[in-house]
């Protein structure tokens, strides 16, 4: 096995300060051995988002890397978690990534929770004010 990093990654790691944590997610190419680079199936190929998350990434309201965070203060809970390409999120400390914002929640709080409401953009924003965002732009749009 080998691995292969962009060269924007070692300079984000060199970067990164002492009290900084840095993600790094790897996927597994499983394009058929000896296929052209390139090909549709395999290096080089562009992630298709899927999920709940996938309209926000696909009209730009969420992108590949942005941190989300959330607080409850009464309950002294508070998380960090990075969008993928693919639409998922990964929780700081958790060792999986999930596919749904309120599967992200649960996992910190531990109970059924609304990951919509929840977790917020770095502007504050709620997935939840994204999402109306999104179907407040698409009933504004031309026919």
């Amino acid at each position: 096995m080998s691995l292969h990093f962009d060269s924007s990654l070692i300079a984000r790691l060199a970067a990164a300060g002492p009290e900084e944590t840095v993600h790094i997610t790897l996927s597994l190419d499983l394009a058929p051995h000896g296929a052209p680079e390139g090909d549709a199936s395999g290096p080089g190929r562009a992630v298709a988002p899927q999920g709940p998350l996938a309209e926000l990434l696909l009209k730009g309201l969420l992108q590949a890397g942005d941190t989300l965070s959330f607080q409850q203060r009464r309950a002294g809970r508070e998380a960090v978690a990075t969008v993928t390409a693919d639409g998922r999120l990964i929780v700081e400390g958790q060792a999986v990534a999930y596919t749904s914002p309120s599967k992200a929640a649960s996992a910190v709080t531990g109970t059924a929770s609304n990951g919509w409401v929840l977790w917020r953009t770095a502007d504050g924003r709620t997935l939840d004010a994204l999402r109306q965002q999104l179907q407040q732009d698409s009933s504004t749009a031309p026919a």
